[in-house]
């Protein structure tokens, strides 16, 4: 008998779970020039497809979400509405959730748009409104709080992703105020890096350009990628603030020879090899969602909105990949 790896067994189960015993044996592809398994939030589903691109399950999800991540349980960590976290097992069971409520001096609505699984089972929660970093283990109890420094609160725009450090920091992307913080985990701030519109002019929309900063991610080299939101760029600093390296909006060419535009940058994704894998959402469907190129700035993949991944996606999360994924 054919002995299943984890990941194999975890595919089987999503597909068991959606469409019964007979998913085992035969899926459906629905989703075009696949490179990657993904767990991926798009089109009112969170959806996980393999790297052909067969669906192996699907859950409703209207809210546009912001971060995702598949544990190594098999469970789909998720924002299904704007202040609420699910866990989400692959029968469709939600088994752990948050909802972020207003603390005082902040009245307001509460949004999330960044967490973590810790090892510890516990799980880091940015929460926007409340200008806070939060810990809380599985019974719902905050551990540890780290305050934010905002300059100009907006419960909506305070924060995009926060990604932990190897050093135990945070790096926080504000989007309201366009920057990165640094932060130790007494809230104190170590680090900034403010955006810049370039040569470009502020423009409004999801298309348009400005300093609306979406993700950060700390490098093994020590330097900080950004991927800029409505800066339409993805690029590398050094520590001084320095830009090292970049791809600006419409340097790319797909491997076609077909002109790139990059509109909002969401989700990141640094391979072992260097390699990054980016989504640009919001362009439209003559231009590609997801991205990957080499440091040499080629473009080796190019995938293209489709029935079942839109150009709306701002969170999704590669399978299957060999080796650490920074991200």
């Amino acid at each position: 008998m054919m002995k299943l790896s984890r990941q194999q067994a975890i595919a089987s189960l999503f597909s068991a779970a959606l469409l019964g015993p007979a998913a085992l044996a035969s899926t459906m592809q629905t989703s075009t020039n696949s490179r990657y398994g993904m767990v991926v939030q798009s089109k009112g589903k969170v959806t996980r497809i393999d790297k052909t691109g067969n669906i192996l399950w699907q859950y409703d999800c209207a809210y546009n979400s912001h971060d995702i991540r598949l544990l190594p349980n098999g469970n789909v960590l998720v924002t299904t509405q704007p202040s609420v976290i699910e866990e989400i097992t692959p029968e469709k069971k939600v088994v752990w959730s948050w909802n972020g409520k207003a603390v005082a001096p902040h009245d307001g609505p509460i949004e999330i748009h960044s967490f973590e699984r810790l090892e510890n089972g516990n799980t880091i929660i940015s929460e926007s409104g409340n200008k806070r970093i939060i810990e809380v283990d599985p019974k719902g109890t905050i551990v540890h709080s780290i305050p934010l420094t905002v300059e100009k609160p907006d419960w909506h725009r305070d924060t995009r992703r926060v990604r932990r450090t190897d050093k135990g920091t945070f790096l926080v992307a504000h989007e309201g105020m366009g920057m990165v913080r640094e932060y130790d985990k007494a809230g104190k701030v170590l680090w900034e890096h403010k955006l810049e519109l370039g040569a470009e002019p502020a423009t409004p929309g999801a298309n348009g350009h400005g300093v609306s900063i979406f993700n950060v991610l700390s490098l093994k080299n020590g330097n900080v990628l950004i991927g800029g939101g409505n800066n339409n760029r993805v690029y590398e600093v050094d520590r001084s603030g320095k830009t090292v390296w970049s791809i600006e909006r419409d340097e790319l060419k797909a491997p076609d020879g077909k002109a790139i535009h990059l509109c909002w940058i969401t989700s990141l994704n640094v391979l072992r090899n260097g390699n990054m894998v980016f989504a640009t959402a919001f362009a439209g469907a003559d231009q590609p969602i997801f991205v990957e190129v080499n440091r040499k700035k080629e473009v080796v993949w190019a995938k293209y909105p489709d029935a079942t991944i839109g150009d709306d996606v701002c969170a999704f999360w590669l399978t299957d990949i060999r080796g650490s994924v920074i991200r």
